[in-house]
């Protein structure tokens, strides 16, 4: 029921203009949705992108061209560029430690690569590998999803199946997905607390076929129940998939002169 209710006001609170939608075909089980995401992923490893991204996180409206390196294991590499001035900020991580680089305070921090010092650019306050599965499209399982204990829920609102999976620190992650066969398409995924309530959420708009793969052209980030408009929204310019990235492009060495920051978890540089 907890699960029902949660899926039920996340669809409410995003399409309360649209009447239930009956499902048109047969209910998939929980080993094809598994299946289709681990197929996603498996064509999706890693991108070079461009963007234009747009933070409304904490009530402060942050807009810039970023380029991007990610890879699914949780290297990023984001470098923000604003008109006349080029690059203003880079950020880069190994999944494990992280440097960032404010080029107007010509001032270097570096630390532990948790949630807030990764969102000192591209503000999704999430791991690295986290991060990177939200900006490759989809997001990152809690684990092998075991079809047994996963459930199928059809959300009526989106008209999308729901595969809901339980996560061991409490709660689920729902993938949503919309259409059958090879028309299947991941929407949003949904991570919930063991109360039920939303943590965070992403919705998948605009796909398009890149490297052969079937990827979205926007994507959206909020916090809790917050609305969209309130979080990240990520446009994609252009993107290559699964090309290697050039050797040390997912570390920073503080440029001379720079004024050296060191940070721990939750004082991340802004």
């Amino acid at each position: 029921m907890r699960i029902a209710l949660a899926l039920t006001a996340a669809a409410a609170a995003c399409c309360a203009h649209t009447g239930p939608v009956t499902r048109p075909y047969p209910a998939p089980t929980a080993d094809a949705l598994a299946a289709a995401l681990s197929a996603q992923q498996a064509a999706v490893r890693g991108m070079n992108a461009r963007v234009r991204a747009t933070s409304w996180l904490g009530g402060e409206r942050v807009r810039a061209t970023v380029n991007m390196l990610v890879e699914r294991d949780g290297h990023l590499r984001f470098e923000a560029e604003v008109t006349l001035q080029g690059t203003v900020a880079t950020l880069a991580t190994d999944g494990a430690s992280f440097e960032f680089f404010d080029v107007q305070k010509n001032e270097f921090s570096r630390g532990p690569a948790c949630p807030a010092n990764v969102a000192s650019l591209v503000r999704i306050p999430l791991g690295p590998a986290e991060v990177a599965a939200v900006l490759l499209g989809d997001a990152r399982p809690p684990g092998t999803i075991d079809p047994a204990t996963a459930q199928i829920v059809w959300d009526d609102r989106r008209g999308a199946d729901v595969l809901v999976v339980p996560v061991r620190e409490g709660g689920t992650m729902q993938f949503v997905f919309r259409g059958d066969g090879a028309a299947r398409t991941l929407i949003a995924v949904d991570r919930a607390g063991p109360d039920g309530k939303a943590l965070w959420r992403t919705a998948y708009e605009d796909h398009e076929t890149a490297g052969g793969a079937r990827v979205p052209g926007t994507i959206r980030f909020a916090e809790a129940n917050g609305s969209f408009d309130d979080g990240v929204e990520i446009k994609f310019k252009d993107r290559s998939l699964n090309a290697a990235a050039p050797a040390g492009a997912f570390t920073l060495a503080p440029p001379a002169g720079a004024t050296v920051v060191e940070v721990g978890c939750g004082t991340a540089p802004r």
